[in-house]
């Protein structure tokens, strides 16, 4: 299909939603870990945060969930930070393991921030991860481990993308970390949009139109990167704050959408013209990266936008997981 193809709607027959229009060449991911919103929207995949599970861990829905991860961790011997470590995890297995029984196909699970600077210990956490699925009946190819796109976080993803388990590197934020990401053979990348927009609208006093959006730019620029090297890591678009950045990457591997944005596009049913396809990415006169340790160090630094939202991400995601933790150890 070319760049420029729209999904054709006959005058007799039912409108299409731009959901549905959608679904026909990207592969629509559910940014929530609400099970109600996922029945609605019928995505294919699910995308996890501490932040989202946060909020969903109060809802009253979903308490249960958080008593069954706090009786299965109480035994003899274990308290403290290590009985609410293991609650944690068991608790993001749980929303996982329940998502999966709605969506077709994965779901993400985020290892925790303050691991991002450590490859080590994000490596054994993802191991932790995979041991409890598997507890649970679910086979690795369903589970997509999130980790920071830092330096450590990539090279955590290449040693256990070589183990067979694969990674959906998260906050990033500029196309070093994407070539990275895509050079240590991680098997997917979640370039935040909304929050590239909002770094570009605060330092111009002024907002860009969805042709225009420095974070839809930055997605497209990565595609055509991907494509043209041949690399296998998918993009998937992330965190958005308008429906008009989705549609301008409608033809992108994936995009996660929040349910608000889900319900604005199954409400509507103007056409949604293909932006992104490969053919034409190859095309593209992107130049080749060179990504050394100390090159990508460089480049990010280099990178205000990349060094801030990633730095502000990763303080982000902790102190909702240290919200969360509260809210576990309230309960114990």
């Amino acid at each position: 299909m070319s760049a420029t193809a729209t999904i054709n709607q006959p005058q007799t027959a039912k409108a299409v939603s731009q959901l549905d229009q959608l679904k026909q060449f990207t592969k629509v991911v559910a940014d929530t870990g609400d099970f109600a919103t996922l029945k609605e929207y019928a995505p294919q995949d699910a995308t996890t945060n501490p932040s989202l599970i946060l909020k969903a861990a109060q809802m009253p829905g979903y308490k249960s969930l958080v008593e069954k991860a706090i009786s299965d961790n109480r035994k003899p011997g274990v308290s403290g930070e290590a009985l609410l470590g293991q609650i944690m995890d068991d608790l993001l297995v749980l929303f996982g393991f329940e998502i999966l029984k709605i969506v077709p196909g994965r779901v993400s699970t985020e290892t925790d921030a303050n691991l991002s600077f450590d490859t080590g210990a994000l490596v054994a956490k993802a191991h932790r991860f995979i041991s409890l699925y598997q507890k649970q009946g679910i086979g690795r190819e369903r589970i997509l481990i999130k980790i920071a796109s830092t330096w450590e976080g990539i090279r955590a993803a290449e040693l256990l993308q070589k183990e067979g388990i694969n990674c959906n590197m998260t906050l990033l934020f500029s196309l070093a970390q994407a070539v990275a990401a895509a050079e240590a053979d991680a098997k997917l990348i979640s370039p935040f949009v909304g929050r590239i927009l909002d770094w570009f609208k605060a330092k111009a006093g002024k907002d860009f139109p969805p042709a225009e959006d420095p974070g839809v730019l930055s997605v497209r620029e990565i595609y055509s990167y991907y494509k043209k090297f041949g690399h296998d890591t998918e993009v998937m678009g992330a965190s958005f704050r308008n429906k008009g950045e989705i549609l301008e990457l409608a033809g992108c591997d994936l995009l996660t959408i929040s349910p608000q944005l889900l319900a604005e596009l199954k409400a509507s049913t103007e056409p949604v013209e293909r932006k992104l396809d490969p053919a034409s990415a190859r095309a593209g006169k992107i130049e080749k990266i060179p990504v050394t340790e100390q090159n990508f160090r460089w480049l990010l630094n280099e990178d205000a936008m990349a060094t801030e939202k990633l730095s502000e991400g990763i303080r982000i995601f902790n102190a909702d997981a240290l919200k969360l933790k509260k809210y576990i150890a309230e309960r114990l």
